[in-house]
Parts: structure tokens; C-alpha cells; sequence
């Protein structure tokens, strides 16, 4: 929850309530009239509307319209906080929070949960923990580890679930585990495993294996400040330090992990979710990079970087990349984000169209990479993604003086190209419309703004939450960019330099707003090996 929410006594929970839902129709319908979309041409199972891609199957054909062919999305109602996956018997386990009587205004969040072997399908798995499963409440966020030495006492390789509930309010953690792979969830206790200090916001909490010193280790978000915490059991926990920020906002969804840079060194990251908006920054995921002393988190550098620079991706987690074996592989993690924001969580006319709110960007893979004052983290779309190419375009190098419309119409794609310009006789403006009216008023433009010296993504022209454009500063005298545009119907990703800088934002076109429009303003440049794949589970 933002500061911003909380002067609008605003919070999870009651957006979770149905706070707002009796107005979205009023608020959507607008968006995407009746006339607007054509029934025959709704979406089908080719479009990823099966349970295979945890979508479901709900919805008549002819209403769902607006969901994304390639990027996960519930399958009903609503979703908002990802849970970090965990790899158990070859698949990846992904839960996230869940209300199933959101449309009818219904209250509280179940964990509910997907499969996926490659981070690009999803199958639905149902719901894991039921909303209200016991007096504490509804479970909020949390995290999952399995518990390999049986550290806890429900076996060895139970999978412990420790999560927030709010008894009257008071927010504190509590455990639940599982004995049947992840599938369904008990109560471990209702006395709270972390009890609240006496604090307002004592949430999210993440826990992970400490190898060094052989114990586990827990963050959690209290208010402008990390706590750490050491147990040895799971079930009772000892404070030992803390991690304090009073610039970014409430921190919410802490994130601790080790990798292995490109330089071979091993490093410390801690994430969090965080709204920078006063300083001009994102309220994204921000991370700095440094050293975990079993106590606190002691960072490289003063200042975050970010992981997206978009408006929506929040309350993201990273988790470890895996092989056959289940043995980590230190050099890889993923990330993935829920594609919302807590500003304008209902302002979507999915809701209209398809009957649902909940939507993630894609899953990223992440890389360490050796920066100036530290390190930074590189973001690509899953591997696998190039699997699910139905058509593939290759344009070639297409240079472009004023403005060239493609033939291709597709509103799901992953299109390729750098941008390549003369330094000496640099043109104003360089970039692509995508989702594109056949008129052209309507429109996502992303690209390089030569002479401010940034990159952009400008969802104003085209239907979407909030307007506005996020920027991300460039050097126009390198010549080139290299950029890789993701378009899946309501979202728009833009990753820059080989995913050193990335800009997500939630976007709603009409029905038929599919063009892709290349532009050089005041000079000429080259799309250089464009290329576009269409996409769809």
C-alpha cells in the first residue's frame, strides 16, 4: 500500500472487498463498447484461453476479447500479489493471491496456484489455501521454501508456506504447510510464527535458506524499513537487524538473494517494492546490490536501481532457475510482476469485456552484469518465448525517413530491431506506433527521443489507466539501440540495450487497433534486422 492510498484510506484489504467494483462497468463499458469488438473474432483456445495456460475456461468465447494471448492471467475475477515460485518434482510452483467474489464485491484473497515447466504456459492448478481458511483471516502475502531436513517437524520435504494475516487487524505471519506437493495447505498453529511488535505495517514476509550459517533467514516489510529475522525451525524467529529507507515510499514485498555475476564473483541483492514517484522515480521494484551478513543487508551503493521503469510492474519476485535435477544454477533467476498498480487497481475494461482484473508481465530471466559503482541486473523474456512463434517476419534492415506503416497487423508479437542513426546528423525522434487504429489516433508510441537524450514509452495516445510516458535517459552519440517491443493486446514491455533498462506499461486498445507504424522525425535512421513473431499459446 502506498502513502498515497493511505491518505485515501485506501489498503489491500479493501480493494480486495470490492471497494470501487459496483462503478467499473461504468468505468469500462466506455472503453470497449459493444460495437466495438466482433464476437466472431473472440479469442479461442489458439489464443491461450485454456486451463492449460491457467486462464481458464470460463467465459463464453464470444466475450473474451481483451486477454492477453501470451502473458498470464487468472481466470477469473481477480489477481494482484505473485508469490515467489518454488521448483518441486520438475515444474515450477507459482501461487498468487486470488478472490473469487471480486466481480460480486465479494472480500479477502485465497492462494491459488499454476504450474509451469518454461515460464511461458502456465496450467491452473485451483485454489491451494482458501480465502478465510481459519479465525486468523484471509492469507496475504508471504513466501514458500521446502523444508528438505524436516527443520520444522512435517517431514522431510513438506513445503512451508509462511504468510500474513491480519487477526483484528494487527497484521503478523503465520505458517501453513503442505504434505501433498504444494496442492493444499494446513494451518500450522494460530498463534503467529512472527508476532507484530506493535507496529502498522509488518507484512511480506520472505524467507530463504542461509548456507552460511545454516539456519533460515526471513525479510519483512515494515513500513519504511526491512526487518531481518533467523529461526532454526521455521516456527519461531529472532530479530537481528534491520534495513532502513525513508525516501521510496512504503516498502512492501521484500526480496533477498545470492547470484553469480558475470565476472564470477558472487553477490547479495535485496528487492522491494517501493513508489519513488516523489523523487521522480519509479514505484516499481527497487534493488540494491552488496553483502548479507546473516544480520542485515549492507548495500553497495546509497541510491536503487529498478528493475522496470514502467508504470506497471509491482510486487514483483525473483526466483532461482533450475535444472532436471532441481540443482540451482547461481547465475540465472526470474522475475515476475503483476501488471497493475495500486493508483488505478480497477480501472481495466477486462472486466467488461472478460470478466476478470489480473494480469503479470511476462516472466523475465535475470542476469548479474558488472556496472559502474556495483552491479545491475539484466532482464530478457523467457528462452522459451521464440517456441511459441506462429509467424515470424523478417524484415531486414528497413531505414525509414518520415514514417513507413507495415503491412503486418497483429495485437501479440515480440518484434526485434536496433536502431541505428548517424551521431554527426542525428534525426529528432525515433521509434514505432504500436497497437495502432487504423485511423492512427490511437496508439502506443515507444522509441529514442534524440534530442532530450531518452528512450520512451508514451501510452497517452491510446486507452489506458492513467496517462502518461516514462523515460529513461540514452546517449545519442553511440549511433544505435538495440530494442525488443512486447505487444500482447493490453500490455506494452519495451527492453533497451539487451534488457538493461526496461519500461512496462498496462494499455487498452479497441478491437482492431493492431498497426505497427515505424517514424524518423527531422532525419533518417535504420530499423536494422527487424523482426517481428507473431505470438500465441
Amino acid at each position: 500500500m502506498t502513502e498515497k492510498e493511505q491518505a485515501h484510506g485506501m489498503t489491500r484489504r479493501n480493494l480486495l472487498a470490492g471497494v470501487g467494483v459496483a462503478a467499473v462497468g461504468t468505468i469500462c463499458s466506455p472503453a470497449v463498447p459493444a460495437s466495438a469488438a466482433d464476437p466472431a473474432g473472440g479469442a479461442s483456445s489458439a489464443n491461450g484461453i485454456s486451463t492449460a495456460n491457467g486462464v481458464g475456461t470460463g467465459s463464453a468465447a464470444a466475450r473474451e476479447r481483451s486477454r492477453p494471448a501470451y502473458h498470464f492471467s487468472v481466470p477469473d475475477n481477480w489477481k494482484n500479489d505473485p508469490q515467489r515460485p518454488i521448483f518441486v518434482d520438475g515444474e515450477y510452483l507459482y501461487y498468487y493471491l486470488y478472490n473469487a467474489d471480486y466481480v460480486d464485491g465479494g472480500a479477502g484473497t485465497a492462494w491459488r496456484l499454476a504450474t509451469t515447466t518454461d515460464h511461458v504456459k502456465f496450467r491452473d492448478r485451483g485454489v491451494a489455501i482458501p480465502k478465510f481458511s481459519n479465525s486468523n483471516g484471509d492469507c496475504w502475502s508471504g513466501s514458500l521454501v521446502v523444508d528438505e531436513h524436516d527443520t520444522a517437524g512435517y517431514g522431510k520435504g513438506a513445503i512451508i508456506a509462511l504468510v500474513t494475516q491480519a487477526p483484528q487487524g494487527r497484521q503478523a505471519q503465520y505458517l501453513w504447510y503442505s504434505t501433498d506437493g504444494g496442492r493444499s495447505f494446513a494451518a500450522g498453529d494460530l498463534a503467529p510464527a512472527l508476532p507484530n511488535p506493535g507496529v502498522h505495517d509488518f507484512r511480506d514476509p520472505k524467507v530463504m535458506w542461509d548456507a552460511d550459517r545454516e539456519r533460515w533467514s526471513m525479510a519483512n516489510a515494515e513500513g519504511d524499513r526491512i526487518g531481518f529475522y533467523a529461526s532454526a525451525d521455521l516456527k519461531s524467529w529472532t530479530r537481528t537487524g534491520e534495513f532502513v529507507r525513508t525516501d521510496i515510499g512504503l516498502l512492501e514485498c521484500p526480496d533477498v538473494f545470492r547470484m553469480t555475476a558475470d565476472d564470477g564473483t558472487s553477490q547479495w541483492v535485496l528487492g522491494v517494492s517501493a513508489n519513488g514517484k516523489g523523487r521522480g522515480l519509479p514505484a516499481t521494484y527497487a534493488y540494491w546490490t552488496g553483502r548479507f551478513n546473516g544480520t542485515t543487508f549492507l548495500p553497495d551503493r546509497d541510491e536503487p536501481r529498478w528493475l522496470d521503469w514502467g508504470f506497471d510492474f509491482y510486487g514483483a519476485v525473483t526466483y532461482p532457475d533450475h535444472d532436471a535435477s532441481g540443482s540451482e544454477n547461481p547465475s540465472l533467476r526470474r522475475a515476475i510482476g503483476w501488471a497493475n498498480f495500486w493508483d488505478y487497481p480497477h480501472n481495466t475494461p477486462t472486466l467488461a469485456t472478460d470478466g476478470y482484473n489480473g494480469d503479470d508481465m511476462i516472466v523475465r530471466e535475470l542476469t548479474l552484469v558488472a556496472a559502474d559503482e556495483g552491479y545491475r541486473l539484466h532482464s530478457a523474456p523467457p528462452a522459451a518465448l521464440t517456441e511459441y512463434a506462429t509467424r515470424t517476419h523478417r524484415l531486414g534492415d528497413v531505414t525509414v525517413q518520415g514514417t513507413r506503416d507495415l503491412d503486418i497487423r497483429s495485437g501479440a508479437y515480440d518484434l526485434t530491431a536496433e536502431l541505428v542513426w548517424d551521431p554527426a546528423a542525428a534525426p529528432a525522434n525515433i521509434g514505432l506506433e504500436v497497437c495502432r487504429a487504423p485511423g492512427g489516433g490511437r496508439h502506443v508510441a515507444a522509441g529514442a527521443f534524440l534530442r532530450g537524450s531518452y528512450a520512451y514509452v508514451n501510452r497517452r495516445p491510446t486507452i489506458n489507466p492513467t496517462g502518461g510516458e516514462s523515460q529513461t535517459p540514452i546517449d545519442p552519440a553511440a549511433g544505435r539501440l538495440k530494442v525488443r517491443l512486447l505487444v500482447d493486446r493490453t500490455s506494452v514491455e519495451l527492453f533497451l540495450d539487451d534488457g538493461r533498462t526496461v519500461h512496462s506499461h498496462r494499455v487498452f486498445p479497441l478491437s482492431g487497433d493492431d498497426g505497427i507504424r515505424l517514424y524518423v522525425h527531422e532525419g533518417s535512421a535504420t530499423f536494422q534486422d527487424l523482426t517481428i513473431r507473431e505470438i500465441a499459446l
